[in-house]
């Protein structure tokens, strides 16, 4: 059995990746959204969601590694896997671009990559899906931001543990629970299928090492033991139900930009969160004048239904004139914002309890 939680329409199927004229972004693939829990495990997912329906590939950009605060949070991760991983082979599944494995070479780490949508260079790193015929196996297992992708993500673990013979993992994933108190509706992405909370991770391992919350609360983590793989919980799971209100932050965005448009507004952030918040300003009749982005691979490019052009930040400094409505993402980054446009906006953190 399962309930609903949430449903929403027409998301873009590939949030993260960007398109070179606004007619490809516009026509860009997209699906529904039907989120609900299931009643034994206890698990969050998209029960419309296809994965036939994704492909990545170069155009596919979620870097997150040039902004200095984002570059703190790998140094977070990687202090948590120093203390249980240092000096035994890893493997990253789901290592992206490299960005976080690269780091990990740097200080002496010896791990391999897997990714299909790698572009790189490195020779250690295998441009596939993972899968139990690559034959890899290693001490631990590192596996950052790619459960909530995967369609049934405890049959997933268990081809690890199975390839793997056990070994250690080390989990990272998006917070539910975070979403739920920041009523952070643009956290919802169909390429997300699945949406966890801490007790979520806890209950599917038999021995838990270490577990918590990082990057403001954003993130879960967790380093477990692969062999203690759980398929079925052995406690019953609470039922969930969304908060009220959970988008009524919409509205007040596009109170703000039309009660003064003359006043110039942009969203500051073009990776998921900024493509369904823009998304969704844009189909309840507002726009803003820019959207806004640090990565140089998502300038000049178009995001996904919308169409709207990403501007660098220097390119929207330019453009706004003092005082316009600047709506901030991620309130992680909003100091770091602040010191790069030299605090001459007005700035609305959309995940924070004030914009509530």
């Amino acid at each position: 059995m399962r309930h609903e939680l949430y449903r929403v329409t027409n998301l873009p199927v590939l949030q993260n990746r960007t398109f070179a004229d606004p007619e490809s972004a516009q026509a860009s693939a997209s699906a529904d959204m039907l989120l609900v829990q299931d009643e034994r495990s206890g698990l969050i997912f998209n029960a419309a969601f296809d994965a036939d329906k994704l492909s990545y590939d170069a155009d596919y950009q979620n870097e997150q590694a040039h902004s200095g605060q984002f570059q703190k949070h790998l140094s977070d991760v990687e202090g948590i896997i120093a203390k249980h991983f240092k000096g035994q082979e890893l493997i990253e599944v789901g290592c992206g671009k490299g960005y976080f494995l690269e780091l990990l070479k740097g200080l002496g780490y010896s791990i391999t990559g897997i990714d299909p949508a790698y572009e790189g260079e490195n020779a250690d790193v295998i441009k596939a899906p993972f899968t139990r015929g690559l034959g890899l196996a290693a001490d631990a297992i590192v596996l950052r931001h790619v459960l909530e992708h995967i369609e049934d993500p405890l049959s997933f673990l268990s081809v690890i543990a199975e390839a793997n013979q056990g070994g250690q993992i080390y989990i990272e994933v998006p917070c539910f629970d975070w979403i739920l108190e920041h009523k952070a509706w643009f956290d919802l992405f169909y390429e997300h299928v699945n949406y966890f909370r801490l007790d979520d991770l806890r209950r599917m391992f038999g021995t838990v090492h270490e577990a918590g919350h990082l990057f403001g609360g954003q993130y879960l983590y967790i380093v477990a033991d692969l062999s203690t793989l759980r398929l079925t919980p052995e406690q019953p799971v609470p039922r969930l139900t969304l908060p009220d209100g959970f988008t009524a932050s919409l509205e007040r965005a596009v109170q703000i930009i039309q009660a003064a448009p003359e006043q110039g507004s942009a969203i500051w952030g073009a990776s998921s969160k900024g493509v369904i918040y823009s998304l969704a300003l844009q189909r309840a009749g507002v726009a803003v004048d820019r959207v806004v982005d640090i990565n140089p691979a998502k300038q000049g490019r178009y995001l996904p239904l919308s169409g709207a052009r990403v501007s660098s930040p220097q390119e929207a400094m330019d453009a706004l004139p003092e005082g316009a409505n600047l709506f901030v993402m991620n309130s992680n980054y909003l100091e770091e914002i602040k010191r790069m446009t030299g605090g001459r906006y007005v700035y609305h953190a959309v995940d924070s309890a004030s914009f509530q």
